[in-house]
């Protein structure tokens, strides 16, 4: 009688980590996606406040943008654990245990990942040397990127 030594079942469950190919694609869409919010965000700003080219209202523009680009990633990160990049490229991003982020939590990996943009990127680097291929700060607070394939229609 053959012996088995592991149940495939659960091991088909295992969460599995995307490619770094994947990852930096996603990344690349995602900064387009940045790219045109940012571009919608600082034409309504400047209908609105007129010239923010300095002073006040320069700071205040970045604040606005730092702000609603937090709130589009916070707020898919929590509905669906998918920004549309990632939706694209079926990862998704959840805890260890495999749940959707809280607030708390999306909250925090938004502004750690922008500190790791502060720091040329070196948060988003170190899943070139992580064996799960995640970024420093899915390692500080635990969690991951997945791959999360579409289910199939009928």
């Amino acid at each position: 009688m053959p012996m088995q030594y592991f149940n495939t079942e659960k091991v088909a469950d295992i969460p599995q980590a995307p490619s770094l190919l994947k990852l930096g694609a996603c990344l690349m869409y995602d900064a387009l996606v940045v790219v045109a919010l940012s571009f919608a965000s600082v034409l309504v700003f400047i209908l609105v406040f007129g010239d923010a080219s300095h002073g006040a209202k320069r700071y205040f523009l970045q604040l606005a943008l730092l702000s609603i680009i937090g709130v589009y990633f916070v707020w898919c990160w929590r509905k669906s654990g998918q920004t549309l990049a990632m939706h694209t490229w079926q990862l998704k991003v959840v805890t260890q245990d495999s749940q959707l982020l809280s607030l708390k939590i999306a909250i925090s990996r938004y502004l750690l990942a922008c500190l790791s943009l502060l720091l040329f990127g070196l948060g988003f680097l170190w899943a070139v040397v992580d064996r799960k291929h995640l970024f420093l700060h899915d390692r500080l607070l635990n969690t991951q990127v997945i791959f999360a394939p579409r289910s199939k229609a009928l």
